[in-house]
This record gives structure tokens, C-alpha cells and sequence, in this order.
């Protein structure tokens, strides 16, 4: 995650709200939308209905909905006997949003002192909450882009999630990111007689980098998150940052990965680490600040997706301790966004990652807007968010599509999101899995 200077939060009200929580789990509604609430057809019916892969928005908009899976789509679908028909009125059906980079374990206040004041299992429930938050606002799958010193708990949420003892999104997890000694996220402004420990998990060389990956993967993680740069200036229009691993060092973990099938993804937000990132084939390059024509080249080439993570660079600057802090965080996002522009026109594949975590679950939806707004059309941001998002996460052809067979994570928003991406942040239906999660009264 970006780093940021906030106020200290009390982990208190997380606490607090587990016990709502708790009721919410137990209420006999909820309950039965857990258990048998997919057992059964159901018709979905909306003023509209978006086909993301054309672009084209179906009116009236009807999906047939049985067990999990989403049967047929169209203006007009059968409507089996025994099926219960949805009329959501004046909205439109779209496919569940995809955030491929959050941080389940975080919430605002500072993010060292809640990674040290903060229990893991005080966390682990706050990262609970967090889960349910990002699914009631349409967020149906996600990408989890490392604990922050929790290990490997989010193991435990993904688990629970998958055994629907919780809500939550489908989770890809990374366990706790992996760093050098002295980097990213150290603890380097501590005293260092307090032995304060890291946020991520050391590995100095490339050999440690394979032994940690593979206690990563033992643990449970789906994927392997790299930091490779940082900390960043920005100073009269010249952007910097140091690399942390060689080139050689990535491509030993990039294969040690792969070796079972699985991915690393960095942060990495300018050169030349994001070149090593690219060259070492890494899945994706997470806020990507600053790419050169040669890492754009081989994004393009590899089909490297770049996360861009605005949202979480506005919260900062809207959000900062000192007005000289907010004017840094301003001049690093307009910095990002001219650097973003050239890599659209480059053709490097994007995906939505928005950072939360320090910013409040369940309001990522943010991250649309300002791709819309750094240069992107509507549809284009949602094809990122759903095809790019999907493929990312290893769940093509599986989600990101209201397709027959696909699995039925579908959700509602008023207007139509081509006109006005922000409708994105208002959604009033939920389904995952043909459970539904959440439908507001008209």
C-alpha cells in the first residue's frame, strides 16, 4: 500500500460493530439467504442490463438465474414455475465489481501504529467486517494485496468466506508481502531497540525469496506480493524511486511461482523497478506512477496488467496532516494521471485496484470515477474492472460477465453506468453466488 500520515484510530468501534455483526449473522433472514437462499430459480429484472463484453446495454434487462449459476440473459427470459422474480425497477443489472487491490487487515487512521497497537486477532475481525462492507457495496471479488504484518489470516477470512460461515467477496490472498530489510515497509522510523517488526516478511536475496515463497503458498496464499520500490519523490516534475530487487532476483521469484501455477504480483510505481517487474514477467504492476516506452512496450507484449490505485492517492491528499502533505499527494496524482494517459494510448492492459484499507471499505467504487476522470470512458473503466479484473484474478469464464454458465455475482445500480460511472457508488442489489446479499426497497 501507498504510505500515507494519518491520525491513530481506535480498533474500539471495530470491536464494537463484531457484535452487530454477530446479530446481522444470526438474524434468521440472513441465515436462510446463507443456506438455502441459492436453492432455487430466480428471475432478475431491471430497467437495463449491461453486456460488457459489447458494450451495449439490453432494455428491459432479465437474467434466469439456478443454484449458482447464471442460466440465460437477455430482454426476455423463462420463467420457470417454481422461479422468483426480482423486479428491480428503474437500475441496471451489471456483472459483481472486481477491486484487485485491497487490504482487508487496514482501516483509516495510521497504518503503522495499527499494524503495531492492534492484535492480529482484533485485526482479523476488523478484516471481517471489512469483507462483508466491500460485498454490500457491490464488490463481489477481490484481490487481497497482503495482511500488513497479520501473516497469513487472511487465509482464515478467504476460508470462511469460501464455506459462507461469512459474508464476503471471492478473495484471491496474498498472506503478508514480501520486502528487504530496511525497505517499503519497515519499520524504519522506530527505535530500533524496540525491535519493532516489519509489515511484510523479509527476503534479501533470491534464495530467501524462494524460501519465503514457499512458506507463503504452505500458508495458504494464492498469489506472491512484492515490493520492488520506494519510498518516491517527486521533485520540479522529475519522478524517482529506488528498485529494491534486481531483475535477476524477480525472475527467481517470479518462477519459483509459477512453479506451482501461481503469480507474483509487485508494487512498483517507476523506473527502472518496474522494468525489472516486466521483464521478469510479474501478473501485474500495482500504481504503476511511472512506466518507460520499454516497460509500457512489454506490458503490452506480456499482457501485464497496470493497477493504478488513484483512490487511495486522493484520500491521502484530501486527508493529510499538513497542507504541505496534501499539496505533495496532489502533485504526485496529477504526476500519475499524465503518466496514465500515455499508458492508455500505449495499450497497456488495466485492471481496478483502488487501495482500500486506509481509505473506508466499501467506498472504492471511487476508483471508477477517477479513471473516468484521468482518461478513460465509462465503459472502458468497467471492461478493466470486470473482463481485466476477472482475468487477473485467474476467474475468467468464470465472473466479470453476465453470461449462461458463469457463476450468478450480479449486481443493481440506478441510472446506467455509461452516462454516469459514479452510479457505481450508489448499488442497491446484491448477489453472489445466486444468494442475495442486499436489495434496498424502492
Amino acid at each position: 500500500m501507498i504510505s500515507g500520515t494519518m491520525k491513530s484510530k481506535s480498533g474500539l468501534p471495530a470491536l464494537l460493530s463484531f457484535a452487530f455483526f454477530s446479530c446481522v449473522l444470526c438474524s434468521p433472514a440472513l441465515a436462510q439467504s446463507l443456506t438455502a437462499g441459492s436453492k432455487h430459480a430466480a428471475v432478475l429484472h431491471a430497467a437495463r442490463l449491461l453486456d460488457i463484453e459489447s458494450g451495449k446495454i439490453i432494455s428491459p434487462g432479465e437474467v434466469l438465474v439456478e443454484d449458482e449459476r447464471i442460466v440465460e440473459v437477455g430482454s426476455s427470459v423463462r420463467r420457470p414455475a417454481a422461479a422468483e422474480v426480482i423486479d428491480l425497477g428503474d437500475a441496471t443489472l451489471l456483472p459483481g465489481l472486481i477491486d484487485v487491490h485491497v487490504h482487508l487487515f487496514l482501516h483509516p487512521g495510521a497504518e503503522d501504529l495499527q499494524t503495531v497497537e492492534e492484535s492480529v486477532p482484533q485485526r482479523t475481525i476488523s478484516a471481517l467486517l471489512a469483507a462483508r462492507d466491500d460485498l454490500m457495496a457491490g464488490f463481489t471479488a477481490e484481490r487481497d494485496m497482503g495482511t500488513e504484518g497479520a501473516g497469513s489470516a487472511d487465509t482464515a477470512i478467504r476460508n470462511a468466506i469460501n464455506h459462507s460461515a461469512i459474508p464476503g467477496p471471492r478473495l484471491r490472498i496474498s498472506g503478508n508481502a514480501v520486502d528487504i530489510l530496511g525497505g517499503h515497509e519497515d519499520a524504519i522510523h522506530y527505535n530500533p531497540d524496540q525491535h519493532v517488526l516489519s509489515n511484510a516478511t523479509y527476503a534479501n536475496n533470491a534464495a530467501e525469496l524462494v524460501t519465503v515463497i514457499r512458506q507463503q503458498f504452505k500458508e495458504g496464499a494464492d498469489f506472491i506480493k512484492v515490493y520492488e520500490t520506494g519510498p518516491d519523490s517527486l521533485r520540479d516534475g522529475h519522478f524517482s524511486t529506488p528498485f529494491q530487487y534486481t531483475e535477476a532476483e524477480l525472475h527467481a521469484a517470479v518462477e519459483e511461482a509459477s512453479r506451482s501455477g501461481k503469480h507474483v504480483a509487485v508494487h512498483a510505481t517507476g523506473e527502472p523497478g518496474t522494468l525489472y517487474a516486466a521483464r521478469a514477467g510479474v501478473v501485474s504492476i500495482d500504481h504503476a506512477y511511472q512506466l518507460s516506452e520499454e516497460t509500457m512496450r512489454l506490458m503490452h507484449e506480456k499482457q501485464i496488467f497496470a493497477v493504478p490505485t488513484f483512490a487511495i492517492a486522493e484520500y491521502f491528499a484530501e486527508h493529510a496532516a499538513t497542507p504541505a502533505q496534501s499539496e505533495r499527494e496532489r502533485r504526485m496524482q496529477d504526476f500519475h494521471a499524465q503518466e496514465f494517459r500515455k499508458q492508455l494510448a500505449a495499450g497497456v492492459p488495466m485492471a481496478v485496484g483502488s487501495d482500500v484499507g486506509p481509505f473506508p471499505h466499501g467506498t472504492q467504487a471511487r476508483e471508477f470515477n477517477l479513471m473516468v476522470k484521468y482518461g478513460m470512458t465509462p465503459l472502458a473503466a468497467l471492461q478493466a474492472g470486470l473482463l481485466g479484473g476477472a482475468k487477473l484474478l485467474g476467474w475468467q469464464d468464470q465472473i466479470g460477465a453476465l453470461k449462461p454458465g458463469y457463476l450468478a455475482d450480479i449486481i443493481a445500480v440506478p441510472g446506467d453506468p455509461l452516462k454516469d460511472i459514479s452510479v457505481l457508488e450508489n448499488v442497491s442489489f446484491v448477489m453472489k453466488g445466486g444468494t442475495v446479499y442486499r436489495q434496498d426497497h424502492r
